[in-house]
């Protein structure tokens, strides 16, 4: 295996990792303090286990809001739910016992066996772009990992941080398409589509009313399949997409921003996952860091990319998330104002709304 590399990410080498994740094939990350090899707990499964670890040897790599769940990560770890925790491979701990692990669903359905023990992992830099590139590419963050000096040569070169921040650069950004495209709310509408070379989803923006000279009314919304598309009561996402068109449509002109970051960045599979955890009692939040992820993994710098393609590099925010407010100003982008979004609740969403005021900080 290579040291970590010194020359500028490759972007590239990052997608083929994530495809190799998503095929449950093996994969190495070099970081500052070392290599690691990992395969996925997530799409492996037995036999590719055994190919990766003959010896039954390697340990299993969660993140510490996983890891607090299953008593092994303390207060001070726990806070930080998307960093790195090891976990001692024990003679029994099998591959359907790594699942049961990795997956807080099971954890009412699969009687844990144990204990577990943390023990020590060198290379923490590899280790926090796992779990980070687990999130990219919307699995459970989870990995069987063995030493980058004890790889099979038969895995691929070692993907290093600087690929993956490549990755994410939202610089490549571009503007792919627009046309005219009245919609329910907002008959004057141009859609334009933004593509990167890395993402197969594009993000999208629809210009509703005409430019006046003033900085216009945006709205930055996250995809969210269930609500958008399905009518979801249990969030308010729906609602607050119609809402916005309306409210912008109202102010004479402003932007859309339809942004492809479903489950706070987490993906559509793991919010459902977080769906099945909140049927268990946990809040939103809770259900994120038991899943091993931030509680809010979204990056609201791509927003600011696609407002300077667009040539606004000032606008009205309309939003109750002050994150949202904070990343556009660090991002280039100047919020004169933020203009609050009220919408009424319903049974459904009352907690979920209630969890975002108190542990989210949003001003609703």
């Amino acid at each position: 295996m290579t040291g970590v590399r010194q020359e500028t990410g490759d972007a590239a080498a990052a997608a083929r990792a994530i495809d190799a994740l998503r095929r449950g094939w093996p994969i190495a990350i070099a970081g500052s303090d070392g290599t690691l090899a990992l395969l996925p707990v997530e799409t492996a499964d037995p036999v590719r286990l055994a190919a990766f670890d003959r010896d039954g040897i390697a340990p299993i790599l969660l993140s510490a809001g996983r890891a607090a769940t299953l008593k092994l990560a303390n207060q001070v770890d726990a806070a930080v739910p998307d960093a790195p925790v090891l976990v001692e491979r024990a003679s029994w701990l099998d591959f359907a016992t790594a699942t049961a692990l990795a997956d807080p669903q099971f954890d009412l359905k699969t009687p844990m066996k144990g204990p577990f023990r943390a023990i020590p992992l060198s290379a923490q830099a590899a280790g926090t772009a796992a779990l980070r590139l687990a999130r990219i590419s919307g699995m459970l963050p989870a990995f069987f990992v063995i030493p980058g000096d004890q790889v099979d040569q038969n895995i691929a070169p070692a993907t290093s941080v600087a690929d993956i921040d490549a990755h994410e650069d939202a610089i490549r950004l571009t503007i792919a398409a627009r046309a005219k495209l009245p919609v329910a709310g907002a008959e004057h509408a141009e859609i334009v589509a933004f593509r990167t070379p890395e993402s197969p989803g594009e993000h999208i923006a629809l210009l509703i009313g005409t430019p006046n000279g003033q900085p216009p009314l945006v709205r930055l919304h996250s995809e969210c399949l269930t609500g958008d598309v399905l009518g979801s009561l249990k969030c308010d996402c729906g609602p607050q997409l119609d809402a916005a068109i309306a409210a912008i449509a109202a102010s004479g002109w402003g932007i859309l921003l339809y942004l492809r970051q479903e489950g706070r960045g987490i993906g559509l599979i793991n919010k459902l996952r977080a769906y099945a955890l909140q049927d268990q009692g946990f809040d939103t939040v809770d259900a994120n860091t038991r899943l091993g992820f931030a509680i809010d993994a979204r990056d609201f710098s791509v927003a600011a990319r696609m407002l300077a393609l667009l040539g606004q590099r000032s606008v009205r925010l309309l939003t109750n998330n002050p994150q949202k407010v904070a990343q556009l100003e660090a991002a280039g982008i100047s919020v004169i104002e933020r203009v609050p979004h009220f919408l009424p609740t319903n049974p459904h969403n009352e907690h979920y709304l209630a969890t975002k005021r108190d542990r989210t900080g949003h001003q609703l």
